[in-house]
């Protein structure tokens, strides 16, 4: 048997509630009071409890990402024409351009020759209602791609998140997970991430096993609200994995 409820953040979910079995599984968006046996919802959206699974979350669809100047965004390529790349960003994103000359130290002779399915790291530069979302591989202030390291985005392979996530991982707000990683697969691994929901990931040494190890890792952060510690061991956990084979 299972239910569903509407709860906002802050409200109470008491025990009885939630399952009683010692094995029951809280997920994303249930905070344990440890005082009163109760549990607090982090966010807005359904609280599904399913009795006979044991589990219990709060389902919340992720807010769509829209467009906004300042953006870093990872696009991907559709089309050319004379002067622009035609790029995608999201199915609810409007159409995009990418001026081909707006790369660091780009001519008509040197621009980069980028195909459809080719991705680029990108800053939107305008985004204006029933207008097409202009996007930048050059800081607009300074010329050059540094320092977010805009461009094409070569081999590697494309993670989605949540937009919350990809928020979180760009201001570096309680995501130790990915720092932990990075010092423990070898070599390390390149990652670029987009407001857009998507995450680049590359590891040169480690290779695809590497990858798939990092994006395991984002996705279990994304399902899951996991503090420092939590992180640690889904860190731990993931490398004992990778070292077995």
């Amino acid at each position: 048997m299972a239910t569903t409820q509407i709860v906002l953040p802050g409200d109470v979910v008491a025990s009885n509630q939630l399952p009683t079995s010692q094995k029951r599984k809280i997920g994303r968006g249930l905070r344990p009071n440890p005082t009163t046996h109760e549990y607090t919802a982090t966010i807005g959206g359904l609280l599904e409890v399913d009795y006979r699974k044991k589990a219990a979350q709060v389902s919340a669809p992720d807010a769509r990402y829209v467009p906004k100047a300042g953006d870093l965004v990872i696009a991907q390529v559709r089309g050319s024409s004379i002067d622009y790349f035609h790029v995608y960003i999201n199915a609810h994103s409007p159409p995009a351009i990418l001026p081909q000359l707006a790369f660091e130290g780009a001519t008509k002779k040197t621009r980069p020759n980028l195909k459809p399915n080719d991705l680029v790291y990108a800053k939107v530069v305008s985004a204006q209602k029933n207008m097409e979302v202009e996007l930048s591989c050059v800081n607009p202030s300074t010329g050059k791609a540094e320092p977010d390291g805009l461009g094409p985005l070569t081999n590697g392979m494309v993670f989605d998140v949540s937009p919350g996530l990809a928020e979180r991982l760009l201001k570096k707000v309680g995501v130790v997970a990915l720092d932990e990683m990075g010092s423990r697969l070898p070599g390390g691994f390149e990652i670029a991430v987009g407001c857009n929901g998507k995450v680049w990931v590359e590891c040169a040494e480690a290779g695809v096993r590497g990858v798939c190890a990092v994006g395991r890792c984002l996705r279990e952060m994304d399902e899951s609200e996991l503090k420092e510690k939590e992180q640690k061991k889904l860190v731990n956990r993931i490398m004992g994995d990778l070292e077995r084979g």
